[in-house]
């Protein structure tokens, strides 16, 4: 692939993003990602036939550049309750952000594609959050700086805490001990 091409698609992802996250999935249409990004319509479609295409290479390149981040830090011997402040410090600014939800933008895709049965983000989002999750925990218990918990059980708390929390600040004002709250708990089931 050219350089310019690549730059492109970049720059394509990017503005897609912002603009998933800001009007859902459901509403951002091939021309508003013309507008935002500037590109003529042949050029859009020279590299993406669908919002569907662009958000399926959005959602995997956002998991796959986490999942190398986590890599990363482990590999650094970084300790697992400093990742896992970091992590949930992100959780909680996202829980207090009510202007747009990629949460929200994943849960329509899934919604807009669960009848013909393409492609289950929504599950594919939860499968790999829970293996980094997992991945976290299994490295915090083997550097003795997490409780020996049951892995699976803490990640479903963690997963569905904070997308419920995502989810319904979008809706409903939210008071910021809520996230504070829940990031609490999880630290005290984890931390020793």
């Amino acid at each position: 692939m050219k350089k310019n091409s690549v730059k492109t698609k970049k720059r394509i992802l990017e503005k897609a993003l912002s603009l998933f996250v800001k009007k859902g999935y459901k509403n951002v249409t091939m021309t508003d990602i013309c507008i935002e990004t500037g590109l003529s319509r042949g050029g859009l479609y020279r590299h993406y036939g669908s919002t569907h295409q662009i958000f399926s290479e959005i959602i995997n390149s956002l998991m796959n550049a986490q999942d190398d981040e986590l890599s990363e830090k482990i590999k650094q011997g970084i300790p697992a309750s400093i990742i896992l402040t970091e992590i949930l410090e992100r959780y909680k600014n996202e829980m207090l952000d009510s202007t747009g939800s990629l949460s929200m933008a994943i849960l329509e895709f899934y919604s807009a594609n669960q009848s013909d049965g393409t492609d289950n983000a929504l599950f594919k989002q939860y499968l790999y959050s829970k293996d980094m999750w997992c991945k976290l925990i299994s490295y915090g218990v083997q550097r003795g700086e997490f409780k020996n918990v049951n892995d699976e059980e803490i990640v479903d708390l963690i997963l569905f805490s904070y997308q419920g929390v995502r989810m319904f600040s979008t809706i409903l004002p939210l008071h910021e001990e809520i996230p504070e709250r829940i990031i609490n708990h999880i630290k005290n089931v984890l931390l020793v």
